[in-house]
C-alpha cells in the first residue's frame, strides 16, 4: 500500500519529470516546405521527399517537415523566394528564373546549350553558390540545394525541325533566358509557371512550351500535344532551382537540428537531385512513345545550325549583365571551365 507520504513523493517527482521533459519538447520545431508542383509529380516524389524524410530522421525526430506541394501555403510560384525571406514557409523549392532578372548570375547556365549533364551542371551551379552567390545575389535566404534538370526540350502541335518552324509560334518559357532563345528563333516567348502549361495547351493559348521529359507526364503534355523535338546528345537549355530556407529558421535551430540539415544540403545533395530529375526523362518520354507521338531527334548537323542561331542570345545577355556589373564572357567560360571538371 502507498502511504500518504510515499504518495506525495511520487506526485513531486512525476512533476519534476515533466518539467524536465518541457525543454526537450520545445526543442522540437516544424518546418513547413512550400513548393509548386502536385504532390505526387517527380522532384516532390522523388527529390523533395526524400530529403524532408532524410532530415526528420537525422535530426532523431526534432524536425517534422509539414509538405506543402501545388501552392497549398497561397499565392503564385513566382512568389516563393519572397516567400521564403519572409518566413510564410520555412523551406521553399522554385525556378530561379521565376523572377526575371532578379538572380542574373544563375543564368548563366540555362545559357543556349550550355547544358551538358544534369549532374556535372548541378555540381558546377552549387560550387558558385557556395563560392560566391550564397553571400552575393542570395544572400536574402540559406541555400540548401541548387540543381539544375535534364535537357530542356519543345513539345509543340505542329512539328518542329528547323528553326524556322518556330515563327508564329507561341511558346511557353520557363525563364527570361529561354524567352531571349525563343524570340531569337521568331517564336513568340509567352512566360507562365509550369502547372499552367497543361491549361494553356489546351485552351490555345500557346502553340507549345519548353519544359524537359520528366514533367510532362504529370501536366499531362503528350496528350495535349503530339510532337516532341529533342537535339541529339545536347540540351537547348535548362533551369536552375534552389531549395531555400528562411535564414532566421535555420539560425533559431539548435546545432543539432542545424547539422541534420547541414548534412542533407549542399554538393552531393545537389548532384542527387540533378541527376534523378535527369533520370526521370526516360521513363517520361517512353509514355510519349506508348501514345504514338513524333518524336523528331535532330541530327548534330542540324543541332549546329540551331547552335549558330542562338549565338546572338549570348550577346544580348553579355550586354544585359554588363548593366549589373556582370563580365558575361567571363563567367561563361568559368561555368564551362567548373562543368567540365565533373563527369559528364
Amino acid at each position: 500500500m502507498i502511504n500518504r507520504r510515499n504518495l506525495i513523493a511520487f506526485a513531486a517527482g512525476a512533476g519534476m519529470a515533466t518539467l524536465a521533459a518541457v525543454p526537450a519538447l520545445a526543442q522540437e520545431v516544424t518546418l513547413k516546405l512550400h513548393q509548386f508542383l502536385p504532390a505526387q509529380a517527380n522532384v516532390p516524389k522523388l527529390v523533395l521527399d526524400v530529403w524532408a524524410d532524410n532530415v526528420e530522421r537525422d535530426s532523431g525526430g526534432s524536425i517534422k517537415v509539414e509538405r506543402y506541394p501545388s501552392m497549398q501555403l497561397g499565392g503564385k510560384p513566382p512568389e516563393l523566394m519572397d516567400q521564403a525571406i519572409d518566413g510564410i514557409a520555412d523551406v521553399v523549392w522554385t525556378v530561379v528564373g521565376y523572377t526575371p532578372g532578379r538572380f542574373p548570375s544563375t543564368e548563366v547556365f540555362e545559357l543556349p546549350f550550355m547544358m551538358t549533364n544534369a549532374e556535372a551542371v548541378s555540381r558546377a551551379y552549387w560550387e558558385k553558390v557556395e563560392t560566391e552567390w550564397q553571400a552575393g545575389e542570395f544572400k536574402d535566404v540559406k541555400i540548401l540545394g541548387a540543381w539544375v534538370h535534364g535537357p530542356g526540350i519543345f513539345h509543340t502541335k505542329d512539328p518542329v525541325t528547323k528553326v524556322e518552324d518556330l515563327k508564329g509560334m507561341k511558346i511557353r518559357g520557363g525563364a527570361r533566358s529561354v524567352n531571349m532563345l525563343l524570340e531569337e528563333f521568331g517564336a513568340t516567348p509567352v512566360g507562365m509557371p509550369v502547372p499552367a502549361v497543361a491549361e494553356g495547351l489546351s485552351k490555345g493559348v500557346i502553340d507549345g512550351t519548353t519544359i524537359p521529359w520528366e514533367v510532362t507526364a504529370s501536366l499531362k503534355v503528350p496528350e495535349l500535344v503530339h510532337n516532341h523535338t529533342e537535339f541529339s546528345s545536347k540540351a537547348l537549355y535548362t533551369l536552375t532551382f534552389v531549395l531555400a530556407m528562411n535564414k532566421a529558421k535555420y539560425e533559431s535551430l539548435t546545432d543539432a537540428q542545424r547539422a541534420a540539415i547541414d548534412k542533407n544540403s549542399g554538393m552531393e545533395f545537389s548532384a542527387f537531385a540533378g541527376k534523378t530529375q535527369a533520370a526521370s526523362d526516360g521513363p517520361a518520354r517512353q509514355l510519349a512513345v506508348d501514345l504514338g507521338n513524333n518524336i523528331i531527334t535532330l541530327s548534330p548537323e542540324e543541332v549546329a545550325k540551331w547552335e549558330a542561331a542562338a549565338q546572338p542570345v549570348y550577346e544580348r545577355w553579355y550586354a544585359e549583365v554588363a548593366e549589373k556589373g556582370i563580365d558575361g564572357p567571363a563567367l561563361v567560360e568559368e561555368a564551362r571551365a567548373l562543368i567540365a571538371k565533373y563527369p559528364q
